[in-house]
């Protein structure tokens, strides 16, 4: 009852004329930043947490961060939601969900 008291409340606002690339440039810029990458590279190293495979910092772009509970915006600064993987190994963990619904659906 209180929530329907306030918005009765509320007085309208003006409507926003700025264009909608505007509006959404001005959104971004005011996005917090997180080099979680970055992060992800010092607290792990430069190897890959799948196939082992270790890379020189000439090679760091091959590396990826992968979310292990595949939530993006879950950052911790421990790093305790991220695992390095190489560009391989990250494309196979994100094309695995598909080939197993795949193959259940054929079962079924």
């Amino acid at each position: 009852m209180a929530a329907r008291k306030r918005l009765r409340e509320m007085k309208p606002q003006a409507a926003d004329t700025r264009p909608v690339s505007e509006i959404v440039g001005e959104l971004r810029r005011n996005l917090p930043t997180s080099d979680y990458r970055e992060q992800s590279l010092r607290i792990h190293g430069l190897i890959c947490a799948k196939c082992a495979r270790e890379f020189e910092a000439k090679d760091r772009n091959l590396l990826t961060v992968h979310h292990k509970d595949g939530n993006h915006r879950n950052n911790p600064p421990d790093g305790s939601n991220w695992e390095n993987l190489c560009v391989y190994c990250h494309d196979d963990e994100h094309s695995r969900g598909g080939l197993g619904e795949y193959y259940r659906k054929a079962r079924a």
